[in-house]
């Protein structure tokens, strides 16, 4: 779904910022891969490359087969940012109808779209209520929504749940792994949360302070996420991987001892 070869991004200005260099990556499709490092490292950048929202200054990006700039055109993905910019005008379900909207679907099926999608992130019966009325983890449930309105491939998502308290933003990370597996959608996230990257992930991508690199690739293989996974031995053994791999240091797993 994503291929990134020798991925570089320098920001120019008075003093150039060289924020990412010689990324090299693959997510195939149906995967969950979440980014973690420290600030500053590039995280939001490469997600930003692979939107086409910013260019790279070295390497390729390939999207579903594609240039990232043709993905982008062809509304391949949906994207969710930190906040969830709903707009406090439109109705919770006119919301989610928007990218409909603007691809010219007819009321009625944009109506019956929305409806479907809001039904699966629990919030059927907010269709018709206002944005303002919701709590900070409705709101970015009906953000998820509407970034699967036209049944993207690819799910781009920058700390969507970082502004939430920890009950919400639990609740909200069992819903994403409950929704990218009934959907089949690839997901690339970004986070700050080991324990959030560890629960989430197929793989979690550690990157290194700037510029940005790839330090290291953990396989979780945790497989279906339960309210038991985050007490599991297992769960605990990736979070101390991941933490190490930001330490820059290698833990041997007991299987491979």
């Amino acid at each position: 779904m994503i291929e990134l070869a020798g991925i570089g991004k320098t920001f120019r200005g008075r003093t150039d910022v060289v924020a990412l260099t010689g990324i090299d990556l693959t997510v195939a499709a149906g995967e969950f891969v979440t980014f973690i490092g420290p600030s500053g490292c590039g995280k939001s950048t490469l997600l930003r490359v692979v939107a086409d929202l910013t260019d790279p200054t070295a390497g390729t990006v390939t999207v579903n087969g594609k240039t990232a700039r043709q993905a982008r055109l062809d509304q391949d993905y949906g994207i969710a940012f930190q906040q969830s910019g709903l707009m406090d005008w439109r109705t919770v379900a006119r919301n989610v109808e928007l990218p409909l909207e603007l691809r010219g679907w007819d009321r009625r099926r944009r109506r019956d779209r929305a409806l479907e999608l809001l039904e699966l992130v629990g919030l059927a019966e907010f269709a018709g209520s206002r944005p303002a009325e919701l709590s900070g983890g409705m709101q970015q449930r009906v953000a998820i929504a509407r970034a699967l309105a036209t049944d993207p491939k690819l799910l781009l998502m920058d700390e969507p749940f970082g502004a939430l308290d920890e009950m919400t933003r639990e609740r909200l990370q069992a819903e994403l792994t409950r929704i990218a597996r009934e959907s089949g959608t690839t997901v690339a996230f970004v986070t700050h949360s080991i324990p959030e990257a560890v629960y989430l992930s197929d793989r979690v991508v550690v990157m290194s302070a700037r510029p940005g690199r790839i330090a290291a690739v953990v396989d979780v293989g945790l497989g279906e996420r339960t309210d038991d996974t985050r007490e599991a031995p297992e769960f605990f053994a990736r979070v101390t991987e991941v933490r190490e791999a930001l330490r820059g240091r290698t833990v041997v797993r007991a299987e491979e001892r």
